[in-house]
């Protein structure tokens, strides 16, 4: 996929973000979900609404597909550690939102600055579902063969 396909197709993906965010605010009062994961949701829906974070959301498209990559990640990691079900329940957008997490992820992995998705990989890791230490990368591939030379320290 080309640079501005890829461009194209997330400007259409950057529409769903209030919807992400109302599908956050809805999980974080859901009992199903255990409250670890809670407290990511909650911190992914700061981040997207506060302007200033790594990439600002003052500066056009590139200031809001950080916060799409946030989310996805997060909401992604969500479905690993509960039921798709819990997450398709409260989602009242329009598709799959199983489909819509995981292309707005890889697209937006494709066009943030390398830096920047590992720092916010890092933030956002699976563990054991037992509640353990978080340890294990969300990530399996990495876009374009890339692999981190070592683990971004927080």
């Amino acid at each position: 996929m080309s640079q501005s396909e890829c461009k194209s197709r997330m400007k259409n993906l950057l529409m769903f973000i209030p919807n992400l965010i109302l599908l956050c605010i809805r999980l974080m009062t859901d009992p199903r979900v255990p409250r670890t994961e809670r407290a990511l949701v909650a911190g992914a829906i700061l981040y997207a609404i506060i302007p200033f974070d790594l990439i600002p959301d003052m500066i056009p498209f590139i200031g809001q597909v950080d916060d799409a990559y946030l989310i996805a990640l997060t909401l992604l990691r969500l479905m690993e550690r509960t039921d798709d079900a819990v997450i398709r329940e409260h989602w009242s957008g329009g598709g799959d939102i199983v489909e819509l997490l995981q292309a707005m992820e890889m697209i937006a992995a494709k066009l943030l600055p390398r830096r920047i998705r590992s720092i916010l990989t890092s933030r956002v890791k699976l563990g054991p579902r037992d509640g353990g230490l978080l340890s294990k990368p969300l990530l399996v591939a990495y876009p374009d063969g890339e692999t981190p030379s070592s683990p971004v320290m927080s």
